[in-house]
């Protein structure tokens, strides 16, 4: 295999040259050892030149108008003179590991402006609906001179808890009048927002809203604030109209100003890096567990006997765990 230059990848990254800035992510992605050797060695570099951009989780329910809600937002905030990176996350296909990549499709004229950059990335079958790498690109965007990062998930669920410990704000958004509008959603979900955002108040939606809105308003006084600065508002928007965007990024300023000046947003961060540590190291203790030729040699046969009810799965993991350990 041809060497590669690592330094050419930092420049072009620093530099915020696009080409060279989706070829760093795609060797950050990449499950060639020769390549997660110098991903490494890139991101060693750029991070020190990294962490200035407001990291911003969105989620919501199926039909709550995501892409749109990005699509404009990216839009109103790349007209406002910041450059923000979207980091789209397609699902990947359980059947064959493939993925959609409809992100750019779907995001078509936040796509071409030159403040903006989309990156659909496979979930590759990770919890939280989130890519693999996410908090790497992250890395990559930032050092590159985006100052918004917005990471788009697949869904609503307990696994967001992946999504809410890599980002600074996690904004949820929600639909009105979709019958019990508190029925779809889990109490898990809304202690992780900072924000909640009711989508398509537009029309005759504008009263469904206002009334999931009080709703809303009324769950989140059940459940104890994460933060002494900060109360988890519920706001009201229409991504077709614009309305509520504005004081959605309001909120969103407001929120990184409070946190910082109470040394909370540093602390979060700093949270968060420990927790990347130690999902790399368990992502690193499997990989080295499966690629380990004793289990590797006998975990079929074992496989066959806990389906045939042989063994037990306590025991099979056990013995597995021995061969690993020889």
């Amino acid at each position: 295999m041809k060497s590669i230059d690592p330094q050419a990848y930092i420049d072009g990254v620093l530099a915020n040259k696009r080409p060279l800035v989706a070829k760093t992510i795609t060797m950050i992605e990449s499950a060639l050892p020769a390549h997660q050797k110098v991903a490494q060695t890139i991101l060693e570099a750029l991070i020190p030149e990294s962490g200035n951009a407001a990291r911003i989780g969105i989620t919501g329910v199926p039909g709550v108008g995501k892409s749109t809600f990005i699509e404009r937002f990216g839009m109103m905030l790349a007209e406002q003179g910041h450059h923000v990176a979207v980091l789209a996350v397609d699902p990947s296909s359980s059947r064959s590991g493939g993925s959609v990549m409809g992100d750019k499709t779907r995001m078509e004229k936040l796509s071409l402006h030159p403040r903006a950059y989309i990156r659909p990335s496979p979930s590759g079958g990770t919890l939280g609906g989130v890519a693999k790498k996410t908090r790497e690109t992250m890395i990559v965007c930032e050092a590159a001179g985006f100052d918004v990062i917005l990471v788009e998930t697949v869904g609503v669920g307990q696994s967001e808890t992946t999504v809410a410990s890599m980002v600074d704000f996690f904004l949820v958004l929600m639909l009105a009048g979709a019958g019990d509008e508190l029925q779809g959603i889990k109490k898990g979900v809304l202690e992780l927002a900072d924000a909640i955002a009711i989508n398509k108040a537009d029309g005759n939606n504008i009263q469904n809203a206002q009334e999931a809105r009080q709703e809303y308003e009324a769950a989140l006084s059940l459940l104890s604030p994460e933060s002494k600065v900060w109360t988890v508002p519920v706001l009201t928007c229409s991504a077709v109209t614009m309305d509520g965007l504005k004081e959605i990024w309001e909120t969103i300023s407001d929120h990184r100003k409070k946190l910082s000046a109470a040394g909370q947003l540093a602390d979060k961060r700093r949270r968060q890096a420990t927790d990347w540590m130690r999902n790399l190291v368990e992502e690193g203790l499997k990989d080295q567990f499966y690629s380990n030729p004793h289990v590797k040699q006998r975990l079929a046969q074992i496989t066959m006997a806990v389906e045939s009810g042989a063994t037990s799965p306590t025991a099979a993991a056990h013995e597995l765990l021995a061969l690993y350990n020889q």
